[in-house]
């Protein structure tokens, strides 16, 4: 019997991943002041790259400066004094197919990046007070300025490809640009882009047409969408299938489901959990893939492939999930930081479940981020971290990395 995992897919395209692990995106934040790749991001995806995974897909690769996720991020725009490094940085994850994340924060950017941010309609972020964000009113878009956006997109495309990346990834999922035009909450407009679904998914339809005509017909275009927003009067499974049925008219190869935003932060899977109505919450499989109740019915609605990622962890499970027909890709994300050689060592079948320490959730981002810290420097994971200790440790260096930026941008 063949194993699922290891089979090939071909996508809509013709390009063919060597099998159905997927590397998921992760925030790296390690560009330099001026969002230039770096030699330590090389050195990860040098690893990632001998990983065993058949896809990696890059952290945020940001088309516009000032709306950054974190003051780090590798941006692809006019500035041409980041080519060669954005090129080194391709080659590093020769080896596998490597595709190149592009994101546009939208309201989501620091106040300190950015005090006057870009969103659909001028409503503000509602996140916890105390829990580290810092974020400004948006102002409403102009049409030119919506225009510009779809043009920034197209161009980091092909900055992207010239530079040696084998795809590109439309980030519109956490509630980012993309994700914030798709939803009523953020959307308030009444023009045309706002209101209906149709018009509201206006943007995401026109960035995959011009990303089409930057790349060509025969390089990979993948999206990252919100199953659901998880917020009342935002955007809605149901809605997600009818987006769907839209997609399958255009010439998208890669459909990745995700969820939440900072302001339902389902994207960590603690809350999905507790979730569901089939009487098996306590189960396995309901422990680890947060999204598959809510995949099988994009896959039965989607023409194209879909990857769904957060929480697989064990590879019955996996198998299980690509047999069943509810996905085609099964992204990693953790567990990849955890084990960086995680997914050659499935297909082996030297393990059957992907080590998963048992971190608090209020330090969980912050200890997975320290450890990307280790590889980038080409140390293995500390699994012994405790989570206070991390957090504490990445506090200081996103410190550091805001005051970096500052002084960069300031000039002499």
């Amino acid at each position: 019997m063949s194993d699922r995992l290891a089979e090939p897919l071909t996508l809509p395209c013709g390009v063919v991943l060597s099998n159905r692990i997927a590397k998921a995106a992760m925030s790296e934040g390690m560009s330099d002041a001026a969002n230039r790749s770096t030699p330590r991001l090389e050195a990860l995806y040098r690893r990632w790259a001998a990983s065993g995974a058949g896809l990696l897909l890059s952290g945020n690769i940001q088309v516009d400066r000032d709306h950054l996720e974190r003051p780090l991020n590798v941006v692809a725009d006019e500035d041409e004094s980041g080519d060669a490094a954005l090129v080194r940085l391709a080659a590093a994850g020769r080896g596998t197919q490597f595709w190149a994340q592009l994101s546009h924060t939208g309201r989501q950017v620091d106040s300190a990046i950015n005090p006057e941010p870009l969103a659909p309609s001028a409503v503000e972020i509602d996140v916890v007070r105390g829990a580290g964000y810092s974020f400004a009113p948006p102002r409403a878009m102009s049409e030119a300025e919506i225009e510009h956006a779809i043009a920034q997109f197209a161009f980091s495309a092909r900055k992207v490809k010239a530079a040696g990346f084998t795809g590109v990834a439309l980030h519109a999922a956490h509630g980012y640009l993309v994700s914030q035009f798709l939803s009523p909450l953020t959307n308030r407009r009444t023009d045309r882009w706002g209101g209906s679904l149709e018009n509201r998914a206006r943007l995401l339809l026109e960035i995959i047409a011009a990303l089409r005509a930057a790349v060509g017909p025969g390089y990979p275009v993948a999206i990252k969408l919100n199953a659901s927003d998880f917020q009342k009067g935002g955007f809605t499974h149901a809605e997600c299938i009818a987006l769907v049925r839209m997609l399958n008219a255009t010439s998208l190869d890669l459909l990745e489901l995700s969820g939440g935003s900072l302001e339902q932060p389902k994207i960590v899977g603690v809350a999905l959990k507790d979730e569901g109505e089939d009487g098996r919450r306590d189960s396995t499989r309901k422990r680890e893939a947060y999204f598959l109740e809510f995949a099988g019915a994009v896959r039965a609605a989607a023409t194209m492939p879909v990857m769904v990622t957060g929480g697989f962890r064990t590879a019955s499970v996996m198998r299980e999930a690509l047999t069943n027909g509810e996905l085609d890709v099964v992204g990693l994300g953790r567990p990849m930081i955890v084990d960086p050689r995680a997914p050659a060592r499935l297909l082996s079948g030297e393990i059957e479940r992907l080590e998963a320490p048992e971190i608090g959730l209020f330090h969980l981002l912050a200890w997975h981020n320290m450890q990307l810290e280790r590889l980038a420097d080409g140390l293995d994971p500390d699994l012994t971290l405790c989570g206070e200790a991390a957090a504490a440790r990445f506090k200081e260096i996103e410190a550091d990395n805001f005051a970096k930026l500052r002084t960069y941008r300031s000039g002499p």
